[in-house]
């Protein structure tokens, strides 16, 4: 085997890679300079955890979950900058974590990294993951969520990560033991067909916030599923 095929990228890249992507896009976003720590935790479980906790489901090429844990504090933080980088007044802002609006605008960023995360997995790794919707729930416990998927060898990590006031969230990353192995070079570049850049386009209209009633329902189905 030659030595370029003995390249190899597994779990602690792929967390470093949705790390990077959680950063970059709540850096951009936000303008709140967001960093992770260099120690990662192995973990045995995920969970989701007061104040607001948010999860993806991914599936493809490999499968699995990330959960994110926001205090309230740090979601309001995070909230707060993103809309008055979006130039909404302070006046108008949400002023509690449990409010719509602030797990709307959290769902929104999730949706984004996540996003950010399978475009990279696409370019750099050559093989194509879908996510979906992603679910943001305000909690007074914590419940423990599994992959709803059959994983041969589960791994799973924590990192935390740290905002521009020193508030401090979780990720978790539980996925399937992988590597891939670099065969051959090739550019890790990005090329969109007009299909592809013509159903970004309508995917990004139809994020429109829903209506009221029609999310508490969700959010009141989501939350019995969960046992709640």
């Amino acid at each position: 085997m030659s030595q370029e095929s003995k390249v190899v990228y597994g779990t602690e890249d792929l967390l470093t890679s949705l790390c990077n992507s959680v950063t970059r896009v709540l850096n951009v976003a936000t303008q709140c300079q967001v960093h992770y720590s260099g120690m990662v935790q192995r973990i045995t479980k995920t969970c989701l955890k007061p104040d607001i906790g948010c999860f993806v489901l991914f599936d493809g090429g490999f499968s699995g979950l990330v959960v994110i844990n926001f205090s309230a504090q740090t979601a309001m933080e995070l909230y707060q900058s993103y809309m008055l980088n979006m130039g909404m007044p302070a006046s108008e802002l949400a002023h509690s974590h449990t409010s719509d609006e602030v797990s709307n605008i959290m769902g929104e960023l999730m949706n984004q990294i996540v996003g950010d995360f399978t475009g990279k997995v696409r370019r750099e790794l050559q093989t194509h993951i879908t996510q979906n919707q992603p679910k943001m729930l305000v909690l007074n416990k914590q419940v423990v969520l599994s992959v709803d998927t059959h994983l041969d060898n589960p791994e799973a990590r924590r990192v935390t990560f740290y905002t521009g006031q020193n508030n401090i969230f979780y990720l978790e990353l539980a996925i399937d033991r992988t590597e891939f192995i670099k065969l051959h070079d090739f550019e890790a570049n990005e090329v969109l067909t007009p299909d592809e850049v013509i159903a970004q386009t309508n995917a990004q209209s139809a994020q429109t916030e829903p209506e009221p009633a029609a999310q508490a329902s969700e959010h009141d189905s989501l939350l019995k599923s969960l046992g709640l």
